[in-house]
């Protein structure tokens, strides 16, 4: 797969305004101001294809972006304070009604700030995904603000908090130093690839 052949496809404020779901799908998912677009730039090797809102919890749509054997997923940021009350519900059934339309959905991306514990929003997420049986990955990002010892016990802090869930991988990531970008890729490559060799 070449990452640099996406393109943005569409923005879908509402759930009668998503596409259809016609080829495989990769969704990334995360609280505002988790580095989700950055991670997704990355990927792409492009420097602003995902738009970095320069406000927390400001980006409301669900984003499209096409590559020729799939589709990537931006949802919204979650967990943002400073929100509407009407904004939150709306973006919850945005987000529930994206998730739960039967969807081509190969992976989510679970984006968690590795600088800290999951917050609930995101172990409210995770608890969704697994409840909803959707396969999923969990990306820890800005690892490069950890030094070897953070690093070492936040990886023991995180397999002791998803012990009941074993097989879920963990993927530290930076945007600085693209750690993770290759593994990312690859699962991706993995969910994807099969599919399109099977069409």
């Amino acid at each position: 797969m070449n990452f640099q052949n996406a393109a943005f496809e569409s923005a879908s404020g509402r759930v009668e305004q998503l596409p259809p779901s016609s080829v495989p799908e990769i969704v990334f998912s995360g609280r505002s101001n988790v580095g989700k677009s950055s991670l997704i730039n990355k990927l792409l090797n492009r420097k602003s294809l995902a738009r970095v809102s320069a406000k927390p919890g400001k980006t409301g749509t669900v984003n499209f972006y096409r590559l020729p054997e799939c589709r990537l997923v931006d949802l919204p940021g979650y967990g943002y304070a400073k929100v509407s009350a009407s904004e939150k519900l709306r973006w919850a059934e945005l987000v529930e009604g994206y998730l739960n339309a039967g969807r081509n959905i190969r992976l989510v991306v679970q984006i968690v700030d590795f600088r800290h514990m999951p917050t609930q929003d995101d172990l409210h997420m995770i608890d969704f995904l697994v409840q909803a049986g959707l396969p999923f990955l969990i990306a820890a990002t800005k690892s490069d603000k950890l030094n070897k010892t953070q690093r070492t016990q936040q990886l023991d802090a995180y397999c002791t908090l998803f012990e009941e869930l074993p097989d879920t991988l963990l993927i530290p990531f930076s945007a600085v130093n693209g750690e993770g970008v290759e593994e990312i890729r690859r699962q991706i490559e993995l969910v994807c690839m099969g599919s399109v060799q099977d069409s």
